[in-house]
């Protein structure tokens, strides 16, 4: 199967219960793609949303994994495959950031911030290079918070570090089979996940920083995927995307 227009294709998107893992799924099943909306706990999140996505006319399904788990995610590929058809999009999504000083830190929040941002992305990956249809696109996520340097954000960015370098990478072994690895690398955006334990401050300070003067919505890097995994991003591989309004 090729891959090169969205018509009839397959998305798995990873952490899409909520927020832009959400967003992402809405639009790709508005784009034409049957959308598997992964999730690892939040399980009424990810039914409402594949309900919200079928009243509009759309294809989905809720598929529950744990990203950092091998044998979770085969499985994943494998559901895909047996209800839906051949994936011939991935959206490594799901992720955490946990922002704590490098002298704070500890070897448990280490583990869990790498499990699930660099483990669970090389194991989607690790399907992906057998089970993705030819022509198909993969896009990874990083944080522009790696060219910022804040304090607090080490553990996270260190791991998204990872990921870029691993996308590049991954593009020039899928050499000979048309496939599209990039990452795209959003700034602050209107989130639980970023607006959790700030203050109305921190937000406004975040909101200000770039010369566009907010702070980026779902739907924002939800368009962007749409770009990448549709037929006009078909000659963008091996880049990153700094998603952010400017703030870098």
């Amino acid at each position: 199967m090729n891959a090169s227009t969205n018509s009839g294709g397959v998305a798995i998107v990873t952490g899409a219960s909520r927020g832009i893992g959400a967003a992402i799924a809405e639009r790709l099943a508005r784009d034409g793609y049957a959308v598997v909306v992964n999730y690892a706990s939040s399980s009424a999140g990810a039914e409402a949303l594949v309900a919200k996505i079928a009243t509009v006319g759309g294809r989905a399904i809720a598929v529950k994994a744990d990203i950092a788990k091998a044998d979770e995610v085969r499985r994943l590929f494998e559901t895909t495959a047996e209800k839906l058809g051949q994936p011939t999009v991935l959206v490594n999504n799901a992720g955490i950031m946990k922002t704590v000083t490098i002298a704070e830190s500890t070897d448990a929040l280490y583990d869990e911030t790498f499990d699930i941002n660099v483990r669970g992305t090389l194991n989607t990956l690790r399907e992906a290079a057998t089970k993705l249809a030819e022509g198909g696109r993969v896009i990874n996520f990083s944080t522009s918070a790696l060219a910022m340097n804040l304090p607090g954000y080490a553990l996270y960015t260190a791991s998204k570090a990872a990921v870029e370098a691993i996308t590049r990478v991954f593009a020039r072994e899928l050499r000979g089979r048309a496939i599209c690895v990039n990452a795209v690398a959003p700034g602050p955006v209107a989130t639980e996940l970023f607006l959790n334990g700030k203050t109305d401050e921190q937000v406004r300070h975040f909101a200000n920083m770039p010369p566009l003067q907010r702070l980026g919505q779902p739907g924002d890097i939800a368009g962007l995927v749409s770009f990448l995994a549709g037929p006009d991003g078909g000659w963008i591989n091996g880049q990153v995307l700094r998603a952010n309004g400017g703030i870098v």
